[in-house]
């Protein structure tokens, strides 16, 4: 009898704050004048509230907040960040972790990865496919294949109007629930492409060029781009079917790019785009997502593995989970490839650990480093695995700082699952850099 008072109790307080809460949001949509109405899993205030005239904000108005405690709702959050300013509009998501909030800039993507496409699908196909299924395509970028042109690399990046678009393809499209040209396809969001500000971009004198020939050499290209004008070019570099070439001064390469984007070189119509640096600090913390796409667009970096390009948005990242172009933030022009090893160079044995840390480019090897120099003993690493819905074995590492033993957090693990133990290993290493990059130095 007492368990069924309890209860009878229970769900009497939980009516109470039912309604006392509706009471709240009631009089929060009477106070502010804005609408507020529930679709597709989530709660939208506003958007645009009462008396707003002419488009809503640009890209960059936005920012995400996570982890928030499941009995706060918008009459709380409404004044909370009203604080930093006007509010257009706040999704509420029916879904939360109870713990506390994390707040970063919100990235509006509008670009969806597609992969385990067909490899013989032209553009035009998959174009017609993704807006016969989805709403509000506006492109669809294909990337032939580096062997083969008449095939395509097995994925695709979709573009569409608005993010809630792309949001809404996403869900429409997520593995388990549906199927392109009778197959399961990959479908995840398209890692947003980083801006470079004007003033770097105005001293780059790097073209990227891409969709070239396997088979073209570094002395082709350079003499193709030699063409318009004698001996501009300072040096190429070919990484499989695209290539930085190098120029000697600025203006020559903007009237090169001009020139050469859409010519021929041994049968095969190249782009060329001028290439965009990347700062070493931002970029090493930037690609805990990152994927190389060398087909994409043209980040001065060197990708570590030519088949990891699954789903960057428009650069020749870093190896997946890695990090890569350890560059100095102080120079647009960044060396990130072998130098020629020449007769009679004289060779002389040294320590890893006399090196400075912007020679590692593996965040492993950074934290082997980072330990070596504040004299704590190696990091340790514990290794778990987990098998998905198709079977697949899945990792992720634990890595164990022994040495820190004044109350921090000595243990760090990805939210990432890996499919090698090398990405599983480097990724858990990031984490802990990360961390540790706010106490100490290298």
């Amino acid at each position: 009898m007492n368990e069924e008072n309890s209860a009878a109790t229970s769900e009497s307080d939980k009516m109470r704050g039912g309604n006392q809460k509706a009471a709240a949001l009631l009089a929060l949509l009477n106070k502010t004048g804005y609408n507020m109405i529930q679709e597709n899993g989530q709660r939208k205030f506003g958007g645009p509230p009462p008396g707003w005239e002419g488009p809503p904000p640009p890209r960059g108005c936005e920012v995400f907040v996570g982890k928030i405690p499941r009995n706060i709702y918008e009459d709380e959050l409404v004044p909370l960040f009203e604080r930093a300013g006007k509010i257009y509009e706040l999704r509420l998501m029916m879904e939360f972790s109870g713990r506390f909030i994390g707040v970063c800039i919100s990235l509006d993507n509008c670009r969806l990865f597609i992969g385990a496409i067909p490899r013989e699908k032209k553009k035009e196909e998959i174009l017609k496919e993704m807006k016969r299924i989805t709403e509000g395509v506006v492109d669809v970028i294909v990337c032939p294949d580096a062997t083969d042109r008449t095939k395509n690399r097995g994925f695709a990046f979709v573009e569409y109007e608005s993010h809630r678009a792309a949001a809404m393809a996403r869900r429409r499209l997520l593995p388990g629930t549906f199927q392109l040209w009778g197959r399961a396809v990959q479908v995840d969001w398209a890692c947003p492409e980083k801006e470079v500000d004007a003033e770097t971009m105005r001293r780059v004198k790097v073209l990227y060029v891409r969709n070239l020939m396997i088979s073209t050499t570094e002395d082709t290209i350079k003499a193709e781009f030699n063409k318009f004008k004698p001996r501009v070019v300072e040096r190429v570099k070919k990484l499989r079917d695209y290539a930085f070439v190098h120029f000697y001064n600025r203006e020559d390469a903007v009237a090169a790019m001009s020139v050469m984007n859409g010519k021929c070189i041994d049968g095969a119509s190249i782009e060329v785009t001028l290439a965009k640096p990347v700062n070493k600090e931002s970029t090493w913390k930037q690609h805990l997502n990152g994927h190389v796409s060398p087909c994409s667009e043209n980040l001065m970096e060197i990708p570590s593995r030519e088949d990891s390009h699954q789903k960057s948005v428009g650069k020749p990242a870093s190896l997946s989970l890695s990090l890569n172009g350890q560059h100095s933030p102080s120079s647009p022009e960044l060396e990130w490839y072998p130098y020629p090893f020449l007769p009679g160079v004289k060779l002389i044995p040294i320590s890893m650990y006399s090196l400075k840390s912007s020679y590692f480019s593996s965040a492993v090897m950074r934290l082997d480093y980072f330990c070596y120099k504040n004299n704590w003993l190696p990091p340790e690493y514990y290794l778990y695995s987990t098998t998905s819905q198709d079977g697949k074995i899945h990792l992720v590492c634990k890595v164990l700082i022994p040495s820190i033993a004044d109350g921090s957090q000595s243990c760090f693990m990805s939210h990432k699952l890996c499919t090698t133990l090398e990405d599983a290993r480097e990724l858990a290493a990031q984490m802990a850099l990360l961390h540790l990059g706010k106490h100490k130095c290298f």
